[in-house]
């Protein structure tokens, strides 16, 4: 850990001095020099069989041609986007764009024609690069019918069309972008219910993927699993460009399956694993019921909720390694802070850990900006080389985010130690995180406004022991008959994602308002844990 004797709740950067900024070309160009015939890439099946590898010399020369095929169709600077699972050319494509120029646009593949159609227009997106479907999602068909209308998509690509996806090679050349250039658009709803796109560049993503990597443990040649959505800066900067930068074999899942996993650990000797809470109690549960052996696990690394201390035990039963966490946000590239693997039981339960390599961390008053004593609780601020350039096309957003001394403020409530561990105790913000996906009542608000009988509706955070949070929607109706829960979950389900459909519905008669007539959400919570309310039907 940092040894420090904080005597107010701000850190000043650790680590020594600053390495000189990368570009995402920079890192890879160095990865392939010094690992060049070590394995880089091994696509799983969905049984969990290897189907191709990359060495760090063969990934390397890929991701050059694709990026001369991008720049070949491509200006320097066009926004593409990405719409599919985990497969090696969303891989190849991350790299590939930062090596001509080209900005990313990450794209979830849960997502519904609505939630799309509003990432390509306000993200000026030229292109799309998709899959056909993944877990019953139609999503060539969704993208199809969405890039009907909208004129600036100049190309369709599948990922898998390599005829497509490579044309231009041979014509097009390899660009110099800078450190500080944009090179991924990601997006991190707030709380007016519209997605804002968070512009990330270069330096930001590679070195605070490295410097994850690095604290937690990633050491050339190691083996880690990667199971996390690439669309999220978890998957694409820390497992991708800080498993790359260490010079790590990445065995990339399609997705999710604990007994795969278990028997890909078992069978490749995976040293590294990282995944939501959520994700290790059904791996632990899948280990423990299968008996496989998982004892080359040394390292453990979580993020997206806080880490129960039986999970902790059960971690370090299993697979005999505690589980590290991390905390962050996509503004930030994104770890703001992480714990240390030789820290107690009690600070990986109950902290996010110190802060990260080079990043400043103070806990300010909300009201007035100023630095607060130890221990007092505000909301959580950042000032690091990882933060965003900006929202895309809204400076307003950016300037509530970013104040003149260059403080991201988080949203986060939290307090600080004399070492510089932080505690979450709240959040400035009405943000959900289940099961490690960052939810946002308004956007589902806004969706269930459509509906022709709701008038009224708020949408709280529920605590829940498997998923830390899950989704509750209490609405009143002009129904004549009462509404079925069924019948909503339709409903919004054909407007919005799988994971932002509500677990509870609540027909409400009235609502606690505060003296501005503003329902108090937190009213509505506390009651539901009360049991003063009933679940439809």
């Amino acid at each position: 850990m940092y040894e420090v004797a904080l005597t107010e709740s701000y850190f000043p950067a650790q680590g020594g001095p600053e390495p000189s900024p990368m570009t995402v070309g920079d890192m890879l160009r160095q990865s392939a020099a010094r690992a060049a015939d070590q394995p880089a890439l091994k696509e799983l099946t969905y049984e969990g069989a290897v189907a191709r590898i990359w060495t760090y010399a063969e990934l390397l020369k890929d991701s050059e041609r694709l990026a001369r095929a991008l720049a070949s169709r491509h200006a320097e600077g066009a926004r593409v986007a990405v719409y599919a699972n985990n497969v090696p050319e969303w891989v190849l494509l991350e790299l590939a764009c930062g090596l001509a120029g080209v900005t990313l646009v990450t794209v979830n593949p849960a997502y519904q024609k609505r939630e799309l159609k509003y990432v390509l227009e306000q993200s000026r997106s030229e292109a799309i690069y998709y899959v056909a479907d993944f877990r019953g999602n139609p999503m060539q068909e969704i993208a199809d019918t969405v890039c009907d209308e909208i004129p600036a998509i100049k190309h369709r690509i599948l990922l898998n069309d390599h005829e497509a996806l490579y044309a231009g090679e041979n014509s097009g050349t390899l660009r110099d972008p800078k450190p500080q250039d944009a090179v991924q658009l990601q997006y991190t709803s707030g709380t007016t219910g519209f997605p804002k796109g968070a512009v990330l560049h270069h330096n930001g993503l590679v070195r605070n993927g490295v410097d994850t990597m690095a604290r937690g443990g990633m050491e050339q040649g190691d083996i880690f699993v990667h199971t996390m959505p690439l669309f999220h800066t978890t998957g694409c900067a820390i497992l991708v460009l800080g498993g790359f930068g260490r010079c790590g074999t990445m065995l990339l899942a399609p997705m999710f399956d604990p007994a795969v996993i278990a028997s890909v650990i078992e069978r490749e000797r995976a040293k590294f694993i990282l995944g939501v809470p959520t994700m290790l109690v059904a791996l632990i549960d899948e280990v423990r019921r299968s008996g496989q052996d998982v004892s080359s696990t040394q390292r453990i690394m979580s993020g997206g909720a806080m880490v129960a201390p039986q999970l902790c035990r059960d971690a370090k039963e299993v697979f005999g390694a505690p589980v590290q966490i991390v905390y962050g946000q996509t503004e930030t590239s994104p770890v703001l802070t992480q714990a240390w693997y030789e820290d107690s039981l009690e600070d990986l339960t109950t902290t996010i850990g110190q802060p990260a390599a080079h990043t400043e961390i103070s806990i300010r008053d909300p009201q007035t900006n100023a630095v607060l004593p130890i221990g007092e609780q505000g909301e959580i601020c950042a000032r690091a080389y990882s933060v965003m350039l900006g929202y895309n096309d809204n400076p307003d957003a950016t300037a509530a985010a970013i104040d003149k001394q260059g403080w991201l403020h988080t949203g986060d409530l939290g307090r600080m130690d004399e070492r510089g561990y932080v505690k979450i105790t709240g959040r400035v913000k009405e943000m959900i995180i289940r099961g490690g996906e960052n939810l946002f009542p308004a956007e589902i608000e806004n969706a269930m406004l459509e509906h022709e009988t709701i008038g009224e509706v708020a949408v709280v955070g529920i605590p829940d022991e498997k998923w830390g949070e899950q989704v509750a929607c209490f609405f009143r109706s002009s129904a004549e008959t009462p509404l079925r829960a069924d019948d909503l979950k339709t409903f919004i389900r054909e407007r919005l994602s799988p994971q932002k459909t509500p677990a509870y519905w609540i027909s409400v008669s009235e609502w606690p308002l505060t003296g501005s007539g503003k329902i108090q959400k937190f009213k509505l919570a506390e009651a539901y844990e009360a049991g003063e309310f009933e679940l439809l039907a």
